[in-house]
């Protein structure tokens, strides 16, 4: 069983959690994150280049010559795919990319890469996480004290913030801070977590998130 120490927002270790031995057991299934990922990402995609076929390129409904008489090759339509200005043969059309994955491996995965942040000590328990106000300078004390900051050619996010809930003052002061995402604990998912390096969870969150997989 994996107990982890709990942390103030000045950085301060208040209390220690036991983690559900059923879920945070140190396991990681990298088939079932692998298909996880695949899913996610292949539903971002919009699907939208479009080329024209002979058939829907403006023009060209008037033969350009008679069939026979003249010696050059027969040509139906000025809109060949031969000619200039013709259309696409093969090209590509608007589709869905769109698929699903079992819940069970859903679940499987995102447990997986709990795991795996577990694992690489980079599971982070916050006792809570409140701002009075909606400055983003309130927000990155406490990451400061926790000792999270970036350094400072880090170009992406690094942590992921899980709460139970986000209010006003916390979504403004959070907004512009560029080495954080934030999410609701029963809405994240495995490629959420995969991609940060630092995941951190308040106590309330970590308990939504352990009602997830009962």
């Amino acid at each position: 069983m994996f107990t982890l120490p709990i942390y103030n927002q000045e950085g301060k270790e208040v209390d220690t959690v036991k983690l559900n031995e059923k879920i945070f057991d140190g396991v990681v299934n990298k088939e079932a994150v692998y298909q996880a990922v695949n899913s996610y990402r292949a539903n971002q995609r919009k699907g939208l280049a479009a080329t024209k076929t002979r058939g829907e390129v403006s023009g060209g409904g008037k033969k350009p010559w008679k069939q026979k008489g003249t010696g050059r090759a027969r040509v139906g339509s000025i809109r060949s795919p031969l000619w200039r200005h013709g259309g696409v043969v093969f090209g590509p059309h608007p589709r869905d990319f769109y698929f699903t994955i079992p819940q069970k491996i859903r679940s499987l995965a995102l447990k997986s890469t709990l795991n795996e942040k577990l694992n690489e000590n980079n599971f982070v328990v916050l006792d809570d996480f409140k701002v009075t106000t909606n400055k983003t300078k309130d927000a990155i004390k406490v990451f400061e004290n926790l000792k999270l900051m970036p350094k400072k050619t880090a170009k992406s996010a690094g942590v992921i913030l899980l709460l139970d809930k986000i209010d006003k003052n916390e979504k403004l002061a959070l907004r512009n801070v560029e080495f954080i995402n934030s999410n609701i604990a029963r809405d994240t998912h495995a490629y959420e977590v995969l991609k940060h390096k630092k995941l951190v969870i308040t106590k309330s969150a970590l308990a939504e998130l352990t009602k997830r997989f009962k």
